[in-house]
């Protein structure tokens, strides 16, 4: 019979004790009941400080090592009526953006397979319109959409504009795992960005969505002008809704030619990594989704995002307008940093809403329950 020498018990009992003193604390409940000035005071706290209390949260929360992959194809372009100030789609300005129809769907699914083969779980589309006012056959054909590519094991997210709660009843029912509807900024500040469109039709889209058991992702850009106090104003909305949203993505600038904020200046790195680590501590459950300019951040800088709590990112060819990172050079450089992609449906709250849906896959039903990954916090053997 073999018997472990002094040395491999050594061992074996060291890794036993780093996982068991890894292994996080029960994760508290989230809060809805945040201030604006309690927001605002994570926010100006010290930088690298505001980055370890939030690397610290994430870890409660979350795998630190899981980033999920997801990609976005734009299945409607242009011809926008909206006058988002920052936005190529949009038909009130002249920029290198041209209007097209709605996609056919054969495109879209071999896309969608094209996502999922290249490790994206969660794949995205968007339509550049105001709402489906008018637009019944092509609504029809994204709910087809949407079944396919839900029929692929993938989660699925839209982005469409407007919606009411019938609408999203149907995308619910057609298998949508997520619906984007960005607040984009603080409500104070969102006049100077949009006018056809108030923040609370927003809201109420969000509301459409959530009470049809849609997971929400809504976020921000940064970079449109604003100030300090109206990033802490977004979050802030978010993170007192009823729910917090599944997703926070957090877009930087990229400012287009013909566009109103062509020739804003970039948003100072700093500004991202704080708006990152303070929607972490805020929002200890969401995911925080790296999204458009991430291609302007070198790879040091992606990792200290990702320290600070950011779990998610856009990857393929493209995002709607602007560049996207592609799947080979994300997938290298999460391989240098020890980061692997996250399953379909990992995420507790994406998997609960989920429901009968996930009937037979045990990992997701676990997620569902709240249970943690396995490997939370512990550290990987030599």
């Amino acid at each position: 019979m073999f018997r472990a020498g002094p040395s491999a018990r050594l061992t074996l009992q060291f890794r036993r004790a780093l996982a068991t003193h890894a292994s996080p604390p029960t994760a508290p409940a989230t809060r809805h009941s945040w201030t604006k000035q309690e927001i605002q005071q994570i926010y100006d706290s010290p930088l690298l400080d505001l980055v370890f209390k939030a690397a610290s949260v994430h870890r409660q929360y979350h795998d630190p090592s899981k980033i999920q992959l997801c990609t976005l194809m734009n299945i409607k372009t242009g011809g926008c009526s909206e006058d988002c100030s920052y936005c190529s789609q949009s038909s009130r300005y002249a920029t290198p953006t041209k209007a097209s129809r709605l996609v056919d769907i054969e495109p879209v699914l071999e896309a969608a397979r094209k996502a999922k083969a290249n490790g994206s779980t969660r794949f995205c589309m968007g339509a550049a319109w105001r709402d489906l006012s008018g637009r019944k056959r092509g609504f029809e054909r994204i709910l087809t959409m949407v079944r396919e590519i839900r029929s692929m094991g993938m989660e699925v997210c839209t982005t469409l504009g407007m919606l009411s709660p019938e609408q999203a009843r149907q995308l619910k029912e057609a298998g949508l795992t997520a619906y984007n509807h960005n607040l984009d900024t603080s409500r104070e500040y969102y006049p100077e960005v949009i006018t056809t469109r108030s923040y609370d039709d927003r809201l109420s889209t969000i509301s459409a969505v959530r009470d049809a058991g849609i997971s929400v992702c809504s976020g921000g850009i940064l970079g449109l002008g604003e100030s300090d106090k109206d990033r802490v104003g977004l979050i802030w909305e978010v993170a007192n809704m009823p729910e917090h949203p599944e997703s926070f993505p957090v877009n930087a600038l990229v400012p287009i030619k013909g566009t109103p904020l062509e020739n804003n200046e970039p948003v100072p790195y700093q500004t991202i990594l704080r708006t990152i680590a303070t929607a972490r501590i805020v929002m200890p459950a969401t995911i925080i989704r790296l999204a458009a300019g991430r291609q302007t951040l070198d790879e040091t800088q992606q990792a200290m995002c990702f320290m600070a709590g950011a779990n998610a990112v856009f990857t393929g060819e493209q995002m709607l307008t602007t560049p996207c990172s592609p799947w080979d050079e994300d997938k290298a450089m999460m391989e240098r940093w020890g980061l692997e992609g996250m399953r379909s449906f990992e995420q507790p709250g994406v998997a609960r809403k989920e429901g009968a849906r996930l009937e037979g896959h045990s990992d997701a039903q676990a997620a569902a329950q709240g249970d943690a990954p396995s490997n939370i916090g512990v550290l990987p053997s030599a």
